[in-house]
C-alpha cells in the first residue's frame, strides 16, 4: 500500500493548489482509529497530530501539505488542535 506524504509548504504555495476552496475541519486533542475511503489531500493550518498505520509513523505538524492514500487504516493521535483544510482526490 502506499505511504502517507507529507511536506513543509507555505501558505502562499498551498494557496496557489486552491486550498481556499476546500473543506475545513478541526479537532481537539484526542485518539481515534481512521479509514480513508478517498485518496485525500489535507494542509494543516495548525496543530500536532501522529499517524499511527502498520508500516509507518508520520509527524503532521503545522504549515504541512499531507496526502492520505484511498483505503489507508490508521489512528490518529491528536496532540495540538488541529485546523486543517481537505480535498480528495487531489495527487501531490
Amino acid at each position: 500500500m502506499s505511504k502517507i506524504k507529507a511536506r513543509k509548504m507555505s501558505l502562499e504555495e498551498a494557496k496557489q493548489l486552491g486550498i481556499d476552496t476546500w473543506s475545513r475541519w478541526e479537532c481537539e486533542p484526542d485518539t481515534f482509529d481512521w479509514e480513508y475511503p478517498e485518496q485525500e489531500t489535507a494542509y494543516v493550518f495548525e496543530g500536532d497530530v501522529i499517524v499511527t498505520t502498520q508500516d509507518e509513523e508520520v509527524h503532521i505538524t503545522e504549515n504541512m501539505l499531507v496526502s492520505f492514500p484511498k483505503g489507508l487504516k490508521c489512528t490518529w493521535k491528536v496532540q495540538k488542535t488541529i485546523k486543517k483544510v481537505y480535498t480528495f482526490n487531489f495527487e501531490v
